[in-house]
């Protein structure tokens, strides 16, 4: 019987052992506030639908230190967006699952007004990196976020 027992938990612990080995690895958790890479603002990331997307919810300095009036969206390329606040407004922009710790999608620059193709990829548990592309991935430009919550 006590041969029996030992014989048993060693296969109970040979298959548990077998399920982690061949279990996929899991993402690292993108969701949460995160502090960019110029510490001018913080986004936070959260899931919509499958994809991932990000706003604006805070600036160091949340001022127009011209008007000092709330900073609005003045260099966007679409002129009717142009005076809307800046916080808010949304900056990871529908970003799919590609594998493990990597979305891609769109990515909005408020500093230039342009929107580009762009990735966000966990680095670490509380890193990432968030880069935007033009040229089909030639040219790149990228900030390693640090996770703020």
């Amino acid at each position: 019987m006590n041969i029996l027992r030992k014989t048993a938990t060693l296969v109970v612990s040979a298959i548990a052992l077998t399920l982690i080995l061949i279990a996929p690895s899991r993402a690292a958790d993108p969701l949460g506030t995160w502090l960019t890479g110029d510490k001018k603002g913080k986004i936070r990331i959260v899931s919509c639908g499958a994809a991932i997307c990000g706003t604006l919810v805070w600036l160091a300095e949340p001022l127009d230190p011209d008007t000092r009036q709330p900073k609005v969206d003045k260099n966007n390329t679409n002129a009717s967006l142009q005076t809307r606040p800046l916080l808010g407004i949304p900056i990871v922009l529908n970003m799919a699952p590609t594998d493990g710790d990597k979305w891609e999608g769109k990515v909005y620059n408020a500093e230039d007004g342009g929107t580009y193709t762009g990735s966000f990829t966990m680095t670490g548990a509380n890193t990432a990196e968030l880069k935007g592309c033009v040229m089909g991935g030639l040219i790149c430009k990228g900030q390693t976020w640090t996770r703020s919550n």
